[in-house]
């Protein structure tokens, strides 16, 4: 086959040593620059060198279908023929294809349905540097089945980036790698112009990019038009920002066509970017059935209408050719275009510098698109897209400087993605922790674990781990494995042919746009409404997820009666069908009603963690999933003021307080009843809320709390402990401190200060972690907040202290003293470290020393008071206070005070707590 190509390329040089090393050894891999040939020309001299079919597996369908359009170009011939291709949904082969080329994900379908591979005789896996999920498995799967089954099978790894050692040994293993053959150089140079903005951009936040951003990228476009030749490539992130761009260039003059190209384009779309000027300019407009397959995503106004072939807009009208002007393209592309896609015409590259990956939220079940700064060597990738053809240029929109400073590899898709497909294939393939296959890294074992969890709720794996029939069930439907029980599961609630309607529209992204309302959409399409290319594309893949059900399906359950439905293929009409969709305003058309109750059915089913219910307050678009997780609509969104949703697919972006939901169907509660049931639930709740006992019954789907009654009797042990929670939530202060208990309680810290850790800790957290053992008959006997307020804490108190301990405790830590006047005095145990006696100065004469307490080790603190009570010393050594500081007092105060005695010798004097009569 090969030798019937004239073209030549880069790659063709080491393709006879590429032969050889394959007969030799069976594996290896193949190391080509972006832009040599290694697409279309290796699979061709493969197929030169064996007897059976080779399968080439490409990481996207629109690289696929691209790179069998070019082989069979480079044969002269259509594609079906000795060159086909194939991805879900779309099948191009005959009895005479030599080389089939399909993406990662339907080879992985095919290893598992037979791991031999009947009739194919070599496996190519082009860009397999790029890491995606599929492409990990593809790779492993083929290693394993190579050794276990046949070992005659070429397998043969393709890669742009100098990571060969690595691939090498996956599949070769590590004692004997597969060679590796490296082609030269690309055939054409790129020349790099640095174009960072000329003032500092903020880093992208989540998703958004900055506007600004997209004004310079805008402005190098034009830049590069004046300076270089030829078509222009540009790299965006996203749809969006596709669509952002391209109004920003909507002034360009008609001689230059703006096309996107991304992966949620229909097929047709995605064509006219990747064909060459000259057709486009010489050739009239297709008339063939079809040739635009789905409607634009909304926003992108470039795509042109249904019906007319994208990028023919300068074309006249039908029947007329177009005269030769030469136009030039400008291509806004995302990632799809950096490998395996030659785009024609292309000398010049305009890269932004970003790249749109997924991220998982393991611990809220959400996926979010992150736009993070683009590896050094997918910058590289998309830089090769010039030199394709001719020498190129490329302009970074970053400097030169931040380009050292970026990522060399981009981070593969298995340590951030959603792993509940790949754990099922791992399963399905009989090694569910992968540790014996050939995977380039091993999956993180919290997203396995979170993914383990997902597959035994839906009944997929078993406790080991190990694939279940019903998960083989799962895994045959190919679509997530979420969506697949959806599909099982609903068939039997709403029809086998509506079920498959709903998951079709789910798992096929380039059927939605931005539009929110899942069941509007569907209609459209089920009546013809939509884009004719998406009509058809989405009627094949009814058909393909039908012919997974068992035949003849279960007729439907009445999900409101559970009675038989009339009919499993239509949804109800007429004017009796009622919105049960909880939707103000309802009646918007007759089967309404029915369409949202199937589709929530069927959303329920595949996320029943994303049932949510409107909450008070939000002004109809804020909502609070069965997950536990806060979700707003979209401004204007039509679904606002619907009480329930069943959403299929929502996002949040890091930081962000809610996810957003990005395509629902209302449903009622009776259906999110139904479709939720797993997570529905009836609990007895006996708790501490509001500042009291509360006592209920509550049944809640998830986070979401349907019905709230009140419990009758509850369980004494669950009101105590409902109670102690709420002493130790809100303080002691919830009981009566009398003054006898506060002062037992500052005794007992005393003795624990004075003498020792035998003593009790009274201090707040300790009575409150201590709280059943010395409260414990009055918290058993509580029913709420206010008994706590009627305990007697001084008894409960003296619970704490042993017999030894509460004989003592009057001797250790007295509550009064006896002062040589007779008078008791209470004393003040405030500190602990320092106990207080305040008494009058004469009360305490006769005193040499003052007072002691716990067995003698603690001095009393002595504030000796004049006669009106006011403190004229405080002192610990009251025989030095008789020596110094007490001439000094009675000097100041016998005048002041001459009814009361101050006598020289304080130490001999009679005390008196009484005056000195008057002399008459």
């Amino acid at each position: 086959m090969l030798s019937e190509v004239s073209f030549d390329l880069p790659v063709r040089a080491v393709l006879p040593a590429l032969a050889e090393v394959l007969h030799t050894a069976g594996t290896a891999v193949l190391v080509a620059p972006p832009g040599t040939g290694k697409t279309t020309l290796a699979p061709l001299a493969v197929a030169d060198e064996v007897a059976g079919r080779v399968v080439v597996a490409e990481p996207r369908r629109v690289a696929a279908r691209a790179a069998a359009h070019r082989m069979a170009a480079l044969l002269g011939e259509r594609v079906g023929g000795r060159i086909g291709y194939a991805v879900r949904g779309e099948r191009r082969v005959g009895p005479d294809t030599r080389v089939e080329v399909v993406t990662t994900g339907l080879l992985v379908r095919r290893l598992q349905h037979d791991p031999e591979l009947p009739g194919v005789d070599a496996v190519l896996l082009d860009e397999c540097h790029e890491r995606q999920l599929d492409a990990d498995l593809a790779l492993a799967f083929s290693v394993d089945a190579r050794s276990a089954l046949r070992p005659d099978l070429w397998l043969l790894a393709m890669s742009a980036t100098p990571q060969a050692d690595r691939f090498a040994a996956l599949l070769g293993g590590t004692e004997r790698p597969a060679p590796v053959v490296r082609a030269a150089a690309a055939l054409h140079p790129v020349t790099r112009i640095w174009a960072p903005p000329p003032r500092p951009v903020a880093t992208p936040g989540g998703g958004r990019v900055a506007p600004a951003l997209l004004d310079h990228v805008a402005a190098t476009v034009r830049r590069a038009l004046r300076e270089q030749a030829g078509d222009v490539l540009v790299f965006l992130p996203g749809a969006g920002e596709i669509s952002a761009v391209a109004a920003r260039l909507a002034d360009l003059p008609d001689s230059v066509t703006v096309l996107p190209l991304h992966g949620r384009l229909p097929a047709a779309t995605q064509d006219a970017a990747l064909r060459l000027r000259s057709v486009e300019a010489d050739a009239p407009r297709p008339s063939r059935p079809g040739a635009s397959e789905a409607a634009p995503r909304p926003g992108t106004a470039e795509v042109p209408e249904a019906g007319r072939h994208p990028g023919t807009a300068e074309m006249p009208e039908a029947g007329r050719h177009p005269g030769t002007v030469d136009r030039r393209r400008v291509v806004l592309a995302t990632a799809v275009a950096e490998s395996s896609l030659t785009v024609p015409g292309v000398r010049v590259v305009v890269d932004a510098g970003l790249s749109r990956v997924p991220r998982t939220d393991l611990a809220r079940g959400l996926g979010a698109l992150v736009t993070v700064p683009v590896s050094r060597a997918a910058a590289t990738q998309r830089a090769g897209r010039a030199g394709r053809e001719a020498p190129g240029v490329v302009y970074r929109c970053w400097s030169e400087a931040t380009h050292g400073h970026l990522a060399a590899q981009p981070e593969p898709e298995i340590a951030t993605a959603d792993l509940t497909g790949f754990a099922l294939e791992l399963a399905a393939w009989g090694d569910p922790d992968g540790v014996g296959l050939a995977l380039p890294d091993p999956p993180p074992p919290a997203a396995l674990t979170v993914a383990r969890e997902t597959l035994t709720t839906l009944g997929a794996v078993d406790a080991d781990g190990r694939i279940t029939a019903r998960g083989r069930a799962i895994a045959t439907v190919g679509v997530h494995p979420r969506l697949a029980r959806a599909l099982l599961d609903g068939a039997e609630r709403v029809g086998a042919d509506r079920a498959a309607e709903v998951v079709a529209l789910l798992a096929e992204e380039t059927l939605t746009g931005a539009a929110d309302d899942l069941t509007a959409l569907w209609r459209h399409l089920r009546t013809g409404h939509a884009d004719p290319g998406a009509t058809t594309r989405w009627r094949a893949e009814v058909r393909r997820l039908r012919a997974t059900l068992p035949t003849p399906a279960p007729p439907p359950r009445d999900l409101a009666v559970g009675a038989p439905a009339n009919g499993a293929k239509a949804a109800p009409r007429g004017p009796k069908v009622q919105d049960r969709g909880g939707r103000r305003g309802a009646g918007r058309g007759a089967g309404r009603g029915a369409d949202d109750l199937v589709a929530g059915v069927v959303v329920g089913l595949a996320y029943p963690e994303r049932l949510g219910r409107v909450r008070r307050g939000g002004g109809g678009s804020a909502y609070l999933m069965a997950g536990g997780t806060a979700a707003e609509l979209a401004a204007g969104s039509g679904l606002a003021g619907s009480t329930w949703l069943a959403i299929a697919v929502a996002d949040r972006s890091p930081g962000a307080p809610t996810a957003r939901v990005r395509l629902a169907a209302p449903v009622a509660e009776a259906t999110a009843r139904e479709a939720g049931g797993p997570l529905l639930r009836t609990d007895r709740e006996v708790g501490w809320s509001g500042g009291d006992v509360v006592a209920r019954e509550v049944v809640r789907l998830g986070a979401i709390e349907l019905v709230d009654r009140p419990l009758a009797a509850p369980e004494p042990e669950l009101v105590a402990d409902a109670v102690l929670t709420g002493l130790r939530e809100a303080g002691l202060g919830l009981l009566t401190w009398t003054p006898e208990a506060a002062a037992l309680r500052r005794r007992l810290a005393f003795c624990r200060q004075a003498l020792g850790d035998d003593w009790p800790d009274v201090s707040d957290p300790a009575l409150l972690a201590d709280a059943p053992s010395w409260l414990g008959p009055e918290l058993a006997g509580a029913r709420r907040r206010a008994d706590l307020g009627r305990i007697d804490v001084a008894a409960a108190l003296r619970r704490l202290l042993d017999w030894r301990q509460a004989a003592r405790l009057d001797e250790l830590a007295p509550e009064r003293l006896a002062v040589p006047s007779g008078s008791r005095i209470r004393v003040d145990y405030a500190d602990p470290a320092a106990p207080v006696l305040a008494v009058k100065l004469q009360e305490t004469f006769g005193w040499r020393d003052a007072p002691r307490i716990a067995d003698g080790r603690v001095p009393v603190l002595l504030h000796l008071l004049s006669p009106a009570g006011r403190p004229v010393a405080v002192t610990a050594d009251l025989a030095s206070f008789w020596r110094v500081g007490y001439p000094q007092v009675r000097a100041e105060l016998r005048g002041r005070y001459p009814r009361h005695p101050w006598p020289e010798d304080p130490t001999t004097a009679e005390p008196t707590r009484r005056t000195t009569p008057r002399r008459r």
